[in-house]
C-alpha cells in the first residue's frame, strides 16, 4: 500500500504538469529516485506504475489537481519553493547606487534575444533599488537606419514586459555633446582625423606599416583640430575623413587598432528620422556609448559577449578621459529553436509585408500575439541568467512554462475541428454544468434534448464503444448515434471510457485557428466551438480542451479568429 501511495503521488504530480496525462517513464524514475531499494524488484514495480498511471489518466485534470492538493500538498509546496529559487546572482563591485541601462537600436522590433539585456538590466536595478535607463542607440542613419515607429514599438514592448524606466534619451539628441568630447580628446593628443581611404588604412594595419602621407596620427593637435572643424563644416564628403582614437598599433586584434570614433554620413541622402539632415558627422557605437555610460553614471553594463572587444576598445577612451569604467557583465548568445533569431531576417520579412507581431517571429510583439505571457518571458530569461556560455531554449521550454502559468487560470472551452455529426439518444432533457476553469467558481450550462445533433472529433468516436461527453453523460457509439448508458462519473472510470469534448449543433461558434508551423508557414484551420466562446474577447487566452491554448485575435459577427499558442 505504501508503494502504491508513492506511485500514485508521482503519477498525479506528473499528470498535473502535463495537461492531465502522466507518462510511465518519468513516474518510474521519480519512484525509484525516492525508493532506490525497489530497483531489485523493478519488473513488478513497473507493472504497478503502469496500472496506477492508467487510473490517474482516466481522471479529469481538475480531479487530479484536487487529489494532489488534498492528499499530497507537499508536492505543490515543493514546486512553489523551486520556483522561488529562480533569482539572479549578486552583482560584483557594488559601491553605491546601481544604475543600469538598455540601449536598443530602434531599427526594428525587439525580440527574445535582445530583450535579455533589458530584463536582466531592469531586474538588477530593481534588486538593488537603483535606477534603470532607456537609451536609444540611434546614431547610424545609413546602415542600421532607425525607424520612426520603432521607438514606440520598443517602449510598448518593454511596458508589456513590466519594465519601467526612470530616464530616457536618444543618442541622436546628444551629438553636440559628442562633438565637445571629441574636440577635448583631440586637444589632449589622443585622437586624430584620418583622411586615408578605408582600403589604405586596412592595408596599413595588415602590413603594420603606417607611413602613408594621409595618415595624420603624428601631425600636430592644431592640424587635427582644423581637420575636425572641416568635418563638422561639411567640407569632407562621406568616406573622405574619419576621427580615430589612438590605441596600440601593434594590437594583435586589427579591429582594436585606432578604431573610428566618428564618421561622415550623408544625411541629405540618408536623413535621420528624428533630426533629419541637421548633422553630418556621427559618432560610432563605442564612442557614443562610452560617453553616455560615463555621463549618466552607469555602474553595471549587461550585454552579449559578442561585445567583448567593444569593452576593450572603450577602455582607451575611459583611461584617456580619467573616467571610471563601469562593471561589464557579458553573457552568451541566446538561441531559440524553432524561431529565426536574426534581426536582419526579421527586418527582411517585414520589408516584404510581414508585421512585427507575426506569430512566427520571436519578436516580443509576435510572442505576445501568440499567447505567451510576459511573466513567462521574464522567468525564462531569469532562469538562463548571465552565464557566459551560449544558451539554447526550445519553444517547448517556453510552452511548458507558459502552460504552467495558464493552466490554473485559463478558461476551458470545447472545440472540434475534424468532426462528424451524431444524433443524441437520451431518455430526457439533460443539462451539463461545466466549470470555466479550475480556479473559477463560474460555470456555463448547456442543455440538450433527445434527438439533438452533437459534433464530435472523428478520432474520439472511432473504435470506441463507450465515451463520456464532458460533464454530461456516458454514451455508446452506435454508427451515427450516441446512445445513453449512464450519468455516473464512476461508471466512466470503471469502463475506462474516454472523456471527450462535444458541441451542440445550432449553438456552435465558427472559429478560425491560425497556426505557425515549424516550417515558418502560417496555416488557417476552421472548426467549431461551444456557444460560450462568443463571450470571449480579443487578447483573451483560453484552452481549447484537449487541443491546446489559443489567444483570441479578433471577433466579429461570423465568429472568432484565434492564434494557436501551444499544447
Amino acid at each position: 500500500m505504501e508503494i502504491d501511495e508513492i506511485i500514485y503521488k508521482h503519477a498525479l504530480d506528473n499528470a498535473v504538469k502535463h495537461d492531465g496525462k502522466a507518462a510511465v517513464g518519468p513516474v518510474m524514475s521519480k519512484v525509484l529516485g525516492e525508493r532506490p531499494e525497489l530497483k531489485t524488484n523493478v519488473k513488478e514495480i513497473a507493472k504497478r506504475v503502469q496500472e496506477i498511471v492508467g487510473k490517474v489518466n482516466s481522471m479529469t485534470l481538475e480531479d487530479q489537481r484536487k487529489e494532489l492538493e488534498t492528499k499530497f500538498p507537499e508536492m505543490l509546496s515543493k514546486k512553489k519553493t523551486e520556483e522561488e529559487k529562480k533569482t539572479l546572482p549578486q552583482l560584483h563591485n557594488v559601491k553605491g547606487e546601481v544604475i543600469t541601462r538598455f540601449a536598443p537600436n530602434p531599427d526594428g522590433p525587439i525580440h527574445l534575444g535582445n530583450t535579455r539585456a533589458a530584463i536582466l538590466s531592469y531586474e538588477y536595478a530593481r534588486m538593488y533599488k537603483g535606477k534603470f535607463i532607456l537609451r536609444f542607440d540611434d546614431t547610424d542613419p545609413k546602415v542600421k537606419k532607425p525607424l520612426r515607429e520603432a521607438y514606440d514599438w520598443i517602449r510598448e514592448d518593454l511596458k508589456w514586459l513590466g519594465i519601467t524606466w526612470q530616464e530616457e534619451f536618444t543618442a541622436s539628441s546628444r551629438l553636440e555633446r559628442y562633438y565637445q568630447v571629441a574636440k577635448e580628446i583631440i586637444e589632449k593628443g589622443y585622437a586624430y582625423v584620418d583622411t586615408c581611404s578605408e582600403e589604405e588604412f586596412k592595408k596599413m594595419k595588415e602590413t603594420r606599416n603606417f607611413s602613408l602621407p594621409c595618415f595624420n596620427r603624428s601631425k600636430p593637435v592644431e592640424y587635427n583640430l582644423e581637420l575636425w572643424e572641416k568635418m563638422l563644416e561639411r567640407k569632407f564628403k562621406e568616406g573622405e575623413a574619419v576621427l580615430r582614437i589612438k590605441t596600440d598599433l601593434n594590437d594583435p586584434d586589427p579591429s582594436k587598432i585606432d578604431w573610428v570614433m566618428a564618421r561622415i554620413i550623408n544625411t541629405e541622402k540618408n536623413p535621420h528620422p528624428l533630426v533629419g539632415d541637421k548633422y553630418w558627422v556621427w559618432p560610432t557605437y563605442n564612442f557614443a556609448s562610452a560617453v553616455d555610460d560615463h555621463e549618466y553614471k552607469i555602474t553595471h553594463i549587461l550585454r552579449a559577449k559578442e561585445h567583448m572587444s567593444n569593452a576593450e576598445k572603450q577602455k582607451w577612451l575611459f583611461n584617456y578621459m580619467g573616467w571610471e569604467m563601469p562593471e561589464v557583465m557579458e553573457f552568451g548568445r541566446l538561441k531559440l529553436e524553432g524561431f529565426m533569431m536574426s534581426k536582419s531576417k526579421i527586418k527582411g520579412m517585414m520589408e516584404k509585408g510581414t508585421t512585427k507581431d507575426d506569430p512566427r517571429l520571436p519578436t516580443i510583439a509576435g510572442l505576445r500575439r501568440r499567447g505567451i505571457l510576459p511573466e513567462t518571458i521574464r522567468d525564462i530569461i531569469i532562469e538562463v541568467g548571465v552565464k557566459p556560455s551560449d544558451a539554447t531554449i526550445s519553444f517547448e521550454n517556453i510552452a511548458a512554462l507558459n502552460r504552467k502559468k495558464l493552466d490554473p487560470i485559463a478558461k476551458r472551452i470545447m472545440y472540434v475541428e475534424n468532426y462528424s455529426e451524431f444524433t443524441l439518444e437520451i431518455p430526457e432533457e439533460m443539462t451539463a454544468r461545466i466549470p470555466l476553469s479550475p480556479s473559477m467558481k463560474e460555470f456555463r450550462e448547456i442543455t440538450v434534448r433527445p434527438g439533438d445533433i452533437i459534433l464530435l472529433e472523428k478520432s474520439d468516436a472511432e473504435n470506441q464503444s463507450v465515451i463520456r461527453l464532458v460533464e454530461l453523460c456516458n454514451v455508446r457509439v452506435e454508427g451515427n448515434k450516441l446512445v445513453y448508458v449512464s450519468k455516473s462519473i464512476e461508471d466512466t472510470k470503471k469502463m475506462n471510457a474516454k472523456i471527450v469534448q462535444w458541441i451542440k449543433k445550432g449553438e456552435e461558434v465558427n472559429v478560425k485557428v491560425i497556426k505557425a508551423d515549424p516550417n515558418q508557414d502560417l496555416k488557417t484551420i476552421e472548426g467549431k466551438a461551444e456557444k460560450y466562446a462568443i463571450n470571449l474577447n480579443p487578447n483573451e487566452i483560453v484552452q481549447f480542451i484537449r487541443y491546446g491554448f489559443v489567444r483570441v485575435d479578433s471577433k466579429n459577427e461570423n465568429g472568432l479568429s484565434v492564434i494557436y499558442a501551444h499544447e
